[in-house]
């Protein structure tokens, strides 16, 4: 028996094979040699520009294309392979797999690129930040509503490769309006936190690290999502709200176009308080206060009851926690001075007998065998 005849179309198949994969290895390693001199020369470019924003797009786009320039080496080697019936149908199955995937990675690294841009053109962290946190609030709302959507026709260009799947996805397009109408019944808190987000992103009742007081907390608007937000309180909690929320009830925005504000703070003092004494110590202390904008300040009795009077004063500073502070340094300056200078504008309670200088109404005097006056 030859064997020599009996193994021969083995080794015509094997050196088949072995050219082939030797062929697909080689292109993936010329493309991979390709995308590093590339990127090479792309970082080098964008080290010599003064601005951050080219490295940014360089770092982010560097990934997505390693694979993109594999995938471009493998199609162009694919026509030189001969594959046969059986090999070319998996190859188009892991193709209508992958192009949509890179393409949709390539896509959503692109728009991470712009987001990272943005971020770095918009200091939120200056003290005119309005319009950057509007501008950085806008671009992030949008940009995870693309991204979802980019996901979604990612997915479906793959699974509409499937030749199966596509066959189901024809055969339930008769029913696809009820499904609809059962899908968007038991997702409409999902839906509604989603279309109130997209709302959201152009009429702004809230940006990014705008100040709010919400259920009676005080915090930072730390993240806007699609659904929900985030708020970072001022002891460093972190309150979860839905979207829906900011656009159905009422709530306080400190910054909603500008970050100044006007503090006040209240003392119950003694009617016989020295007023104008008092509203010139606080000019004095006000001039002396670094947290003071230098807008305006007063003091004023606001209200009296029987026994005491309201006084209030009035200050600005630059932002809502600058005016917390400030307020908190006013009060105990007011009330070292009162202590120490003042001590008769404390509350005092008046208990005046008869016969120190209040009239006294006389009493008739009794007959004898009387009762006496009840």
């Amino acid at each position: 028996m030859d064997f020599r005849r009996l193994i021969a179309p083995y080794d015509g198949a094997a050196l088949h094979l072995a050219t082939g994969a030797a062929v697909m290895v080689g292109a993936v390693i010329a493309a991979l040699l390709v995308h590093h001199l590339m990127m090479l020369v792309a970082r080098k470019a964008a080290a010599r520009t003064p601005t951050s924003t080219d490295d940014i797009v360089v770092e982010r786009l560097s990934q997505p294309l390693r694979w993109v320039f594999a995938a471009l080496a493998l199609s162009a080697a694919l026509p030189g392979l001969d594959l046969n019936d059986a090999a070319a149908t998996v190859w188009q199955r892991i193709v209508g797999l992958a192009v949509p995937a890179l393409v949709g990675w390539l896509l959503i690294a692109m728009l991470n690129a712009l987001q990272d841009v943005l971020i770095a053109k918009t200091d939120i962290n200056v003290e005119n930040n309005l319009r950057a946190r509007r501008k950085r609030t806008r671009a992030g709302i949008l940009h995870r509503i693309i991204v979802f959507l980019l996901l979604v026709v990612t997915l479906c260009m793959m699974l509409m490769s499937i030749p199966s799947v596509r066959a189901i996805g024809v055969t339930l397009i008769a029913s696809a309006g009820l499904a609809a109408l059962a899908v968007g019944a038991a997702a409409q808190p999902a839906l509604k936190n989603l279309i109130a987000g997209i709302q959201m992103a152009f009429t702004e009742p809230i940006r990014i690290d705008d100040v709010v007081v919400l259920d009676n907390e005080w915090g930072r608007i730390e993240e806007i999502r699609l659904t929900y937000v985030i708020i970072r309180i001022w002891d460093d909690r972190r309150l979860v709200v839905p979207v829906s929320r900011f656009l159905e009830q009422p709530f306080q925005n400190w910054t909603r176009d500008s970050a100044q504000l006007l503090g006040s703070i209240v003392l119950y003092l003694d009617p016989a308080t020295d007023i104008p004494r008092l509203r010139a110590h606080l000019a004095t202390v006000m001039d002396g206060n670094p947290l003071w904008d230098r807008r305006f300040h007063n003091l004023q009795v606001t209200d009296m009851k029987e026994d005491m009077i309201e006084v209030r004063a009035l200050m600005t500073a630059k932002d809502g926690p600058t005016a917390f502070d400030l307020r908190c340094a006013v009060r105990e300056a007011l009330l070292a001075y009162i202590a120490a200078d003042m001590p008769e504008a404390f509350l005092r309670r008046r208990i005046m007998p008869a016969g120190d200088g209040w009239p006294v109404t006389p009493r008739p005097p009794s007959s004898p065998g009387s009762a006496p006056p009840a």
